[in-house]
């Protein structure tokens, strides 16, 4: 019985998790596939909006699939992450800008089949509620990148929290390694139009 509730436990994060990028929206392949198809007016498009990539170049430099994540708000399929089922001691750090979002010891094994974290570190993470208002979304307080969903009563931890974070937001940086610096959001001018995260 006990084996019972666990399994069923472990489907209702897994449900919990998935983003609708990875059920029933566009995965990165499709993603990809559809960049390479743009017509020359998408280009066009294209070219302009790369005024806004380019302002964010002071962050950390992201792979395509790691803008996927942190700049589309993506998931990375579960159990694939580096850090799903990592017990390694250290600080884990926002991949875009080093921010200090998580200690290792507030990460329990939920098996949803992504990173869970039942507490941040303070101030790090902030939470916009999805516009369907059925989930939670937690980002970077620094920089806006996407980290995952949070989810609460499901008594997983004494903290009744999950953060259900994908790994490839974080960087892990083990206990005794230096954490490198925030790269510190600049603040909004006048004449600054491209703060805000390229949307989907």
């Amino acid at each position: 019985m006990r084996l019972s509730v666990f399994s069923l436990l472990s489907i209702v994060c897994f449900l919990g998790c998935v983003d609708s990028t990875f059920t029933g929206g566009k995965s990165f392949a499709q993603v990809e596939s559809s960049r390479a198809s743009k017509s020359s007016a998408q280009q066009s498009n294209a070219r302009e909006s790369k005024v806004s990539e380019e302002s964010h170049s002071k962050y950390n430099k992201l792979t395509d699939f790691e803008k996927y994540v942190l700049l589309n708000k993506g998931t990375e399929r579960p159990f694939v992450g580096n850090y799903t089922d990592t017990e390694d001691a250290g600080t884990y750090i926002c991949r875009r800008c080093n921010a200090r979002l998580y200690r290792s010891d507030q990460k329990f094994h939920s098996n949803c089949g992504w990173p869970a974290f039942d507490d941040e570190l303070p101030g790090a993470v902030t939470r916009v509620p999805d516009a369907d208002r059925l989930r939670t979304e937690i980002v970077c307080s620094n920089c806006g990148g996407h980290l995952g969903h949070v989810f609460l009563g499901e008594r997983l931890t004494a903290k009744n929290t999950r953060h259900c974070v994908n790994s490839v937001s974080m960087v892990l940086i083990r206990k005794g390694d230096p954490i490198p610096p925030t790269i510190k959001k600049k603040p909004k001018t006048g004449n600054d139009q491209s703060e805000s995260l390229p949307k989907k």
